[in-house]
């Protein structure tokens, strides 16, 4: 019997007054289900599961770990599509590296395991425009690395009086 994969999303936007800090309250949290997987993002996924770009089977995916990944978030309104390599934003965008223990995922072979989350918090004084795009990535350096997927979501404006965290939760059922 064949039982077809389906790439899973849901991102969480949460906002705060002020700089976020772990004793705060959100003042609105925003969910979506669904995001576009792209191809270079599929290719590095691949990459690593033969064994391409890694020296042991335990840094599979090491290029999306704590140290690379990143959540990048724009101003475009663009429709997602598979071949693109960036956010589409010509000026407003930002790449944000990931919070304290991120990006999570428990390794097994129980459904819990089959699930990473990445997560990012932008603070009063970054990515101040209305937030319409984000995508998770394997480089905080605009321009560099892969784009795993892409979201266009009109996601409300930050401005200096908030921060704002996001975070991707993504698994292969």
């Amino acid at each position: 019997m064949h039982e077809p994969a389906q790439w899973r999303c849901h991102i969480t936007l949460a906002k705060f007054w002020g700089d976020w800090r772990p004793e705060l309250e959100p003042y609105d949290v925003l969910e979506w289900d669904g995001n576009m997987l792209l191809h270079g993002g599929v290719s590095n996924i691949w990459q690593y599961v033969i064994g391409n770009g890694v020296t042991t089977a335990g840094q599979l995916l090491a290029y999306f770990n704590a140290a690379n990944a990143a959540i990048g978030v724009g101003d475009s309104t663009t429709a997602a599509a598979a071949t693109q390599t960036d956010l589409v934003a010509a000026s407003n965008k930002l790449r944000k590296g990931m919070n304290s223990g991120y990006p999570e995922h428990t390794a097994g072979t129980g459904s819990a395991n089959k699930t990473i989350r990445f997560r990012s918090t932008f603070d009063t004084t970054e990515a101040n425009w209305s937030w319409q795009e984000a995508g998770v990535f394997n480089s905080a350096t605009l321009g560099q690395g892969r784009m795993l997927n892409r979201r266009v979501q009109d996601m409300g404006t930050k401005t200096s009086a908030s921060s704002f965290q996001i975070t991707f939760d993504i698994s292969i059922d």
